[in-house]
């Protein structure tokens, strides 16, 4: 069973159905989730995610699918105020990461973290230790950056399931990220979120862009000056084709709600 805005308070944008976020009010909900100690994911949308799952609709059901989406992208909350979604907000993943864990340290909580380098989830360790030292970590593993055995992702699963974290951020990037949630939720316990480069940022080893940067929708050129040759084609290609079919659905010219 679903939580209560997994099927309603969404609004389309292009390919995908985020809900309408505030900050606190998806804490609120990744909290409840936490607690029902079912299986579950939450992914969090930008311009990527979504001509993503245009060009994949396989991959589209799937974050579609997760109990709850978060936008984190300009471009997307714009998209859903033009469509009469007034409250609608930015909630960038790492913020919220950060204020899970804090949260966890205060309410007796656990988390877990899965993906990246080793000496990523190193420096995620050591600054959460140091940070918040009431928080407790009860897994943490930098899986091999190729395609898991089955026997490998069994005893992955049998950890995780042994650990049994509350919260799992997951820094797999997208699409894969999404692809291993949606392929694991019910074989685990706990809820899943995908931050994605947050691990970076929370490690110190990538910047972040400035904040008004990020309110401008602007944050894709910081991180293009950071990282050109991994991300050029994300944002010098993918950009203009979300533009593109942003104006085509706002205009009521083209209907990706069968898709």
């Amino acid at each position: 069973m679903k939580n209560s805005l997994s099927e309603k308070n969404r609004v389309r944008v292009v390919s995908l159905t985020p809900n309408v976020v505030s900050h606190d009010a998806a804490i609120a909900e990744i909290v409840a989730l936490a607690r029902q100690k079912r299986g579950a994911y939450v992914c969090f949308s930008t311009v990527h995610m979504v001509m993503e799952s245009y060009d994949n609709h396989e991959f589209g059901a799937k974050v579609n699918g997760a109990d709850y989406i978060v936008t984190d992208g300009m471009p997307l909350v714009w998209m859903q105020k033009f469509q009469g979604a007034k409250d609608a907000s930015r909630v960038r993943a790492n913020d919220l990461m950060i204020s899970l864990c804090e949260y966890a340290a205060k309410n007796n909580l656990t988390i877990g973290f899965y993906g990246g380098k080793q000496e990523v989830i190193d420096a995620i360790k050591e600054r959460a230790n140091r940070q918040l030292p009431e928080l407790k970590i009860v897994y943490a593993f930098s899986p091999p950056f190729r395609p898991l055995s089955e026997a490998e992702d069994a005893e992955i699963v049998a950890e995780i399931n042994r650990a049994n974290p509350d919260i799992l951020f997951m820094g797999l990037g997208c699409p894969k990220q999404e692809n291993w949630m949606s392929a694991h939720k019910d074989r685990l316990s706990t809820v899943m979120l995908g931050v994605g480069a947050s691990f970076d940022f929370y490690a110190g080893n990538v910047k972040e862009s400035p904040e008004w940067m990020g309110k401008l929708g602007l944050e894709w050129l910081y991180r293009l000056t950071q990282e050109p040759k991994r991300l050029w084609r994300r944002y010098l290609i993918l950009n203009p084709r979300f533009m593109f079919l942003a104006m085509l659905q706002l205009l009521g010219l083209k209907k990706f709600d069968k898709k």
